[in-house]
C-alpha cells in the first residue's frame, strides 16, 4: 500500500489483481479506465491513486467480462447498481444502450435516420463486403445480412460481440459489427458453441493490449501529432495482427502434420 494517503499506484493494484487473474495485463487496468469502468483520482504530479474501492470495481469489472461475459457497456451499469462505481456520467443514451443490450430485445426499428448512408450490401464469398456498405444497420438489416437467426444474434449481444448505438431513438449497428456477426455466423453455422467465441474477442482484447503498451510512449509526452499517433498506432496494429496470422498458420500446419 502506497504512503499517499492510502492509495495504491496503478502498479500495486496490479500486482494484487495478478492475484486473482494471473493473465491481466497492465494495459487492461488503463483500458478500463479508457471504457470508465473504474475512476481513480490523480496525484499532484498527473500518477493515477486508487482507493479499495477502485481495486475491487476492478476486480469485479475483470470477473464480469471474463467469466460471465458481460459486455462492458453492461459492466459499468453492473458497477453502478453495486454501488462501486459513481454514475456522474451515466447519461440517458447509456440507459437505453443498456435496456437494448438486454438478451431479449430483438425488435423491428423504423427505417434507417435520416442522414444516414444507404447503401446497398453485396457480400463477397469470403464473408467481406464486396462493395461499399452502409455505415449504419438496424437490427432487422443486421439480421438479414448475416442470416444470424433472433437467440444467436442475443448470444453475440450479450457476449460484446456487436455494439449498439442510438440515433435519434433508434438502436443501430455498424458496419464492423455487421463483419464481425457475419463471421461468427460463419463459424455458429459450424455447430460451435458462442461460449466458445467469447476467448477469440479476449485474444483480440489482448492484442490491443500489446498494442496500447508498444504505443504507450507516443502517448505520454512525446512530439508526435494526433494524427502521426493514429498512424503509428495503426502501423504497429497491423504489424502485431501480422505475426499473429503467422503464427496460427504454424500452429495449424503443426496441427495437420499430426
Amino acid at each position: 500500500m502506497s504512503v499517499n494517503q492510502g492509495f495504491m499506484r496503478i502498479g500495486e493494484v496490479h500486482a494484487q489483481l495478478r492475484k486473482l487473474f494471473p493473465e491481466v495485463e497492465l494495459s487492461k487496468i488503463r483500458y478500463y479506465e479508457d471504457k470508465g469502468l473504474v475512476q481513480p483520482s490523480r496525484s499532484r504530479k498527473g500518477y493515477r491513486l486508487y482507493s479499495d474501492r477502485d481495486v475491487e470495481c476492478l476486480r469485479e469489472a475483470i470477473r464480469l467480462a471474463q467469466e460471465e461475459f458481460v459486455p462492458l457497456r453492461v459492466v459499468r451499469l453492473r458497477l453502478i447498481e453495486q454501488g462501486l462505481l459513481a454514475p456522474a456520467n451515466l447519461t440517458s443514451n447509456t440507459r437505453q444502450i443498456a435496456r437494448e443490450a438486454s438478451p431479449s430485445v430483438v425488435s423491428a426499428p423504423a427505417p434507417s435516420p435520416t442522414g444516414k448512408p444507404v447503401l446497398s450490401v453485396v457480400g463477397g464469398a469470403d464473408g467481406e463486403s464486396s462493395a461499399p456498405v452502409k455505415e449504419y444497420f438496424t437490427t432487422n438489416e443486421l439480421l438479414a445480412t448475416t442470416g444470424l437467426q433472433p437467440h444467436e444474434f442475443n448470444q453475440l449481444l450479450a457476449m460484446g460481440f456487436v455494439t449498439p448505438m442510438v440515433f435519434d431513438g433508434e438502436t443501430m449497428y455498424s458496419a464492423l459489427d455487421v463483419r464481425v456477426a457475419a463471421h461468427a455466423r460463419a463459424l455458429l453455422s459450424r455447430g460451435v458453441d458462442a461460449r466458445l467465441l467469447g476467448s477469440l474477442r479476449r485474444v483480440a482484447e489482448r492484442e490491443m493490449g500489446v498494442v496500447d503498451d508498444l504505443t504507450l510512449p507516443l502517448r505520454q509526452g512525446g512530439d508526435a501529432s494526433r494524427e502521426q499517433v493514429r498512424a503509428i498506432t495503426t502501423e504497429v496494429a497491423r504489424e502485431v495482427a501480422a505475426l499473429r496470422t503467422v503464427l496460427v498458420e504454424r500452429e495449424l500446419l503443426a496441427y495437420l502434420r499430426d
